[in-house]
């Protein structure tokens, strides 16, 4: 197994606030970084040595992010497979190829789960526009339903929830995809707790996790994580042989994120997949020995992996955008400092708009729900000019 070794350049394909994350891992131990993205003025911009601009489909700028890097990965799902394939045919690309293939389209995603007896909501697939498709599902699953794109889509985008046989009328509208494409059926199961379990997989297959978190969205955003979440042992080591079961199953190199619901009578059911850092592991920054962002870096770099338990009991709340798209000034930064145990990250994103992700505090406590409380009361002092 070769090893990556610093100063060598790892490429980053995303330059949001996660690859700027990454970037700042990868710094600490010596890489050097490029980065592709869109936008030359992008959040891993302030970090990168270099930010090539280009699409995700873009092969051209790919090649020439890779004609820098000793190895490259990807800080989403929305990235080409077909343009992966490419470079990995140049270098190694990692967590890989197959791992974004089912990641980023949500009936794939279902059948491989599915695949490898890992329990998910009860679902079909259906088409777009098809609406006896859609009706002959809703009356298989059962009310309530959620309708999802399988392509894109984020953050509660491109999905529409069924409460009734009366809102199947208006479902294609309210999903906003041209007809003929594949989607989502599935019912929408009670639950207990959100949980969350970021596993690490290392070149020569060596697995560690960390604790599950437990998560809180508003409107399919993460608005909320605590760490570690409060789950018996035997749900955490449950959750977290599941993570680790679909990271071998993938030949994943680096980190899996899987979200999962705790259900009512404690079994768990996994809800989706991310094949790289994640929002909900924020807190790892202060609260754990190895941060996600360094455990990703180390994972792609074949390097030992580092520890991920968890020092303190820690808590993340997201900082978002309110109001009209206009230049990004953040307000009330020393106000949510006063407390020592909270710590902010701002992705230094140039503009502001309603439900954005720019930001967010994490703290820390003697237990989760005192970090919780703190990370409240820091977020709350916290304003867009």
């Amino acid at each position: 197994m070769e090893v990556i070794l610093p100063p060598a350049t790892i490429g980053v394909l995303g330059g949001g606030q996660l690859g700027r994350m990454l970037g700042f891992a990868a710094r600490a131990m010596g890489y050097r970084l490029v980065v592709l993205d869109p936008d030359p003025d992008c959040p891993a911009s302030a970090v990168a040595d270099e930010v090539v601009v280009g699409s995700y489909s873009d092969v051209g700028a790919a090649m020439r992010l890779a004609q820098r890097a000793a190895v490259v990965t990807y800080e989403l799902e929305h990235v080409d497979a077909a343009m992966v394939d490419e470079l990995a045919a140049r270098l190694p690309v990692r967590p890989g190829a197959m791992p974004l293939r089912v990641t980023q389209h949500r009936v794939a995603e279902r059948r491989f789960v599915a695949s490898q007896a890992v329990a998910v909501a009860p679902w079909r697939e259906v088409v777009t526009g098809e609406d006896a498709l859609l009706s002959e599902g809703a009356a298989e699953l059962g009310f309530p339903l959620r309708l999802k794109a399988a392509f894109g889509g984020y953050d509660g985008r491109s999905q529409v929830r069924l409460a009734a046989q009366g809102d199947l009328a208006g479902a294609w509208e309210g999903l906003g995809r041209p007809g003929g494409e594949p989607a989502l059926l599935e019912r929408e199961l009670e639950f207990a707790m959100e949980l969350s379990v970021i596993c690490a997989r290392s070149p020569d297959g060596w697995m560690t996790s960390f604790p599950p978190l437990a998560n809180h969205h508003d409107r399919g955003i993460l608005i909320e994580s605590v760490l570690p979440a409060p789950v018996d042992p035997d749900v955490a080591s449950r959750a977290s042989a599941i993570a680790e079961r679909l990271a071998v199953a993938m030949d994943l190199v680096g980190l899996l994120t899987v979200e999962m619901f705790l259900l009512s009578d404690g079994q768990v059911a996994v809800n989706e997949l991310a094949p790289r850092v994640h929002n909900s592991g924020h807190a790892t920054l202060e609260a754990s020995a190895t941060s996600q962002f360094e455990q990703h870096i180390r994972a792609v770099c074949g390097l030992p992996l580092g520890s991920p338990a968890t020092l303190s009991p820690a808590a993340m709340v997201n900082i978002l955008g309110a109001g009209p798209r206009r230049p990004a000034r953040l307000r009330g930064v020393e106000a949510a400092l006063t407390e020592p145990d909270v710590h902010l990250h701002l992705y230094d994103k140039r503009e502001v708009f309603e439900r954005r992700k720019m930001a967010h505090v994490t703290a820390l406590g003697a237990t989760v729900d005192e970090a919780l409380a703190r990370a409240r009361a820091a977020a709350a002092r916290l304003s867009w000019a």
